[in-house]
């Protein structure tokens, strides 16, 4: 199976499945002589893990990061660097339905056809677990970012159709959605408590932004910044759609209206959302994704089983209501990891063979 890895000169490859042994990342390309250690990652972790709010599935997941290598007397080597989350709490018991039927909405159909075998205990290598190796690898990305003052901050713009009128980033930590409204947060834990009790599920839309970026970050043609970023954004499975800075409303505009004044001091505006060309323009970075209801829900619903006879499908076990905010971190590591590689490109290829200080 192909398409682990993600990266140029800062490589993260994830392993492991969601109801196997572990879940974990092994990083190439983490430069030597960076303090790290195993509490570093708590944070991060605790924002994904599971069982945390009172909407998360059940599943109780100490998700502790073990740094297995690439690491001596506390400091990175530079060899590769072997990060492994232990599965504490997998019951594939509730999932012994699906020996023989595809979830619509899931990977079970395609993984399937493509491959001639579904992991049908917890979707396997297609699983939102395997989001945790990616929010550890993230907690690398950031330490290369932050010499460089590159700061990410993640947030619930939109859940249920439910909107984030006003954007104070300051209480986004405050709220167990990571929203930056509290005004809605009430009415965002309603729709989620009501979807639940109908055996439904309901999506939303996060907000990443990354302030601190350099102009230059990004190459031309097809390894731009944006393109990367989307791709690695896209790469979390219940995301369906990106845009970067203005987005899909940049079509509904003028030329005169989207385009963003440059004064000596910096840009007027930030519809570009801090990228121009493919490169970043030193403006904030802003991206939204879009993010899909968890397909996983109570309600009977209509497919096929493995011959393709017709069958109805009820499914009981544990499943969040929400993606969202729990995919907060993992688009931020994602957004982190990428914002890593192509500043370690930069500094190795930028202009005039221009090389910062060592991070």
């Amino acid at each position: 199976m192909a398409g682990n890895t993600i990266g140029e000169l800062f490589r993260v490859t994830t392993f492991g499945e969601s109801h196997g042994r572990a879940v974990g990342a092994v990083i190439d390309g983490c430069p030597a002589g960076m303090p790290l250690s195993g509490s570093e990652f708590t944070y991060q972790m605790e924002r994904r893990r599971p069982g945390t709010r009172a909407f998360d599935t059940p599943r109780k997941e100490t998700d502790q990061v073990e740094i297995f290598s690439g690491v001596f007397e506390g400091k990175t080597t530079g060899a590769p660097l072997g990060l492994l989350v232990q599965n504490r709490d997998v019951d594939s018991r509730p999932y012994e339905i699906l020996r023989d039927l595809y979830r619509p909405g899931h990977a079970d159909f395609t993984y399937h056809k493509k491959y001639g075998h579904v992991d049908h205990c917890g979707g396997g290598r297609s699983s939102a677990r395997e989001t945790a190796a990616r929010v550890a690898a993230g907690v690398v990305a950031r330490k290369i970012l932050g010499p460089s003052g590159i700061a990410l901050t993640g947030f619930t713009l939109e859940l249920g159709g439910i909107r984030a009128a006003n954007i104070d980033l300051t209480t986004v930590e405050s709220n167990p959605f990571f929203c930056p409204d509290p005004a809605v947060v009430e009415k965002m834990e309603k729709a989620i408590q009501d979807a639940r009790d109908a055996g439904d599920s309901l999506g939303g839309i996060v907000e990443v932004r990354a302030s601190g970026c350099p102009t230059g970050l990004g190459e031309p043609v097809f390894d731009r910044l944006d393109a990367d970023l989307a791709k690695a954004v896209m790469s979390v499975g219940a995301v369906k759609g990106i845009e970067i800075g203005t987005g899909f409303q940049a079509a509904r505009l003028r030329g005169s209206e989207n385009n963003d004044p440059i004064l000596p001091h910096g840009f007027k505006t930030n519809h570009a959302g801090g990228i121009l060309g493919g490169i970043s323009n030193g403006d904030e970075i802003i991206l939204r994704a879009a993010v899909k209801p968890i397909p996983s829900i109570a309600r009977k619903q209509e497919t096929i089983d493995h011959r393709g006879n017709p069958a109805v499908l009820r499914l009981t076990g544990r499943y969040d209501a929400c993606a969202i905010p729990r995919i907060v971190p993992v688009l931020e590591a994602m957004a982190a990891i990428i914002l890593a590689d192509h500043l370690l490109r930069w500094k190795a290829f930028g202009a005039n063979g221009e090389k910062e200080a060592d991070i």
